[in-house]
């Protein structure tokens, strides 16, 4: 059984509201209704007990529909509102209708009573579903970036752990099958010359594989990125760039005051290899010059190319995962994430801005030299590109 409807009725006149109640029964609501006939009593009702719809009068002495619809907009503005009126002009109802009213009824057609409240209800409901909807939407939206950020976080922690055993651990166990190699070679005689090339041969690879080795750790996470931050990340990255591609790469930082929080530092990094590997894929430059700024506590990137330049076909494409990672990555952070042809049609800009101070931030990041302080590991060792003489 359904439950009852509560209006709430503004009407001065007895008879009058005889007649709207009689109406509504005869068009079979199954209501509860409370009357009353000034202000005071009006807004006590709209705050202790709020209806499911209210019908008021437009014209009573010392209290008007007017005033009423501004009450009500202003205390429950989600409350269908309509006006049930001996006399109302064409230019008042539209007006009414503007100011929030959800529909007026005259009283010389009453019939109109029954079908008004029921659509009012309905799209009352349509509203209130939509509206939770949109609440629920958006809820979920924030757990998926929260959900976003912190798989960032476990992935650049991955990275970081991974980098660390590959270049220690296997590292180690190179340098030490090249001592055994070279302290086999050391007690061959110059007579056994095939075995003497063969451990000169294997020598020679193992010096490629812990080049290979040092590669891979520094390409999973760049120990300069956390050891000297985010421009000389930057400056290195631009020439491996450089020296692999054979595409010029020049960067120029303008930074200043304290270092930046380990989250952002990260964030332009991923940023800016993703920017040169879509040069490498499509841009087809030769030139490239990126810029790292400060602008109204705002740190900005820009790499420019003097390639084709990018469409506008390409820039919205939705399957352009990696131009959507990008702008997810800065929006995480409170930035965006902006790239267009340059005006003269030769060339592509992107650019990045993040503030200083990111706003959308997990509850606690664990910066992973002191991660592993705390969990007991072993304090970690300086990056590859540090130990010149390590292997």
């Amino acid at each position: 059984m359904k439950k009852p409807i509560h209006i709430l009725m503004l009407e001065d006149d007895e008879a009058d509201a005889a007649l709207e109640q009689r109406t509504m029964r005869d068009g079979g609501l199954s209501f509860s209704i409370v009357r009353v006939q000034s202000e005071p009593d009006f807004a006590q009702e709209l705050d202790g007990n709020p209806p499911d719809v209210i019908l008021s009068d437009y014209s009573m002495p010392g209290f008007d529909g007017h005033i009423a619809l501004s009450v009500a907009q202003k205390k429950r503005p989600d409350i269908p509102f309509i006006f049930v009126t001996g006399t109302m002009g064409e230019e008042v109802a539209i007006e009414t209708l503007k100011n929030g009213a959800t529909d007026y009824v005259l009283k010389t057609r009453l019939a109109r009573l029954v079908p008004a409240v029921h659509r009012a209800l309905r799209e009352a409901q349509e509203r209130n579903d939509r509206q939770l909807a949109e609440v629920q939407l958006r809820e979920s939206h924030q757990q998926l970036r929260a959900l976003s950020v912190y798989l960032q976080h476990v992935r650049e922690e991955e990275r970081t752990r991974i980098a660390r055993e590959v270049h220690d651990e296997l590292g180690q166990a190179l340098t030490g099958c090249k001592l055994d190699v070279s302290w086999i070679a050391h007690r061959l005689s110059r007579s056994q010359k095939e075995l003497l090339q063969k451990a000169e041969t294997l020598s020679a690879n193992i010096d490629s594989t812990i080049q290979t080795v040092r590669r891979i750790s520094t390409e999973l996470r760049p120990g300069i990125l956390d050891y000297l931050g985010l421009a000389a990340a930057l400056e290195w990255q631009a020439q491996e760039f450089q020296s692999r591609t054979g595409i010029r790469c020049h960067v120029t930082t303008h930074l200043r005051g304290p270092p930046l929080d380990p989250e952002l530092t990260t964030t332009f990094f991923r940023i800016f290899q993703e920017t040169l590997t879509n040069v490498i894929r499509h841009a087809e430059a030769t030139d490239v010059d990126v810029e790292l700024k400060e602008e109204a506590a705002r740190i900005v990137l820009e790499v420019k190319d003097n390639g084709r330049g990018i469409s506008r076909d390409e820039i919205s494409n939705p399957r352009s995962m990696g131009l959507l990672g990008m702008r997810e990555r800065a929006a995480l952070l409170g930035g965006n994430f902006r790239i267009q042809r340059l005006r003269d049609g030769k060339g592509t800009s992107a650019c990045v801005a993040i503030p200083r101070r990111p706003r959308t931030r997990r509850a606690k990041v664990n910066n992973p030299i002191n991660h592993e302080h705390s969990s007991g590991r072993r304090p970690r060792r300086r990056p590859a590109w540090v130990e010149t003489n390590s292997h």
